[in-house]
């Protein structure tokens, strides 16, 4: 088992996929540090040996990546919410940030519906 930077990789993947599962690592990125590690990149983790995992850890050693990462990029939230700007209003209301429309979707950002209570009409 392969454990880098408090992740277990899944060992029977292949090594461009398997370090996806890290916080911070794409696939562009991923395909970079088995280059610079000197891995093939379709061997799968279980056929990684000591060399090559060392290796791997000490370039993802000097890459901002999981608890690390996840902290700045809080901190980077909670600044645009300090300052009070468009998208720190919209991150602290729980809506899109980008322009999308909420009318009709969004949910992914609003969450399920809350129906809304219609005022009954008066009669005449």
């Amino acid at each position: 088992m392969a454990r880098i930077v408090g992740v277990d990789l899944p060992v029977n993947k292949r090594g461009e996929i398997a370090l996806t599962y890290i916080y911070g690592i794409g696939r562009s990125r991923a395909n970079k540090i088995l280059e610079q590690a000197g891995v093939d990149r379709n061997v799968k983790v279980k056929e990684w040996n000591d060399t090559q995992l060392g290796a791997i850890r000490e370039i993802i050693g000097t890459i901002r990546v999981e608890g690390e990462l996840r902290s700045e990029v809080q901190l980077n939230i909670k600044r645009l919410m300090d300052i009070g700007c468009y998208r720190g209003i919209r991150h602290r209301l729980g809506l899109p940030l980008r322009g999308q429309s909420t009318k009709n979707n969004a949910r992914t950002r609003k969450g399920k519906k809350k129906t809304v209570a219609n005022k009954k009409k008066a009669t005449k």
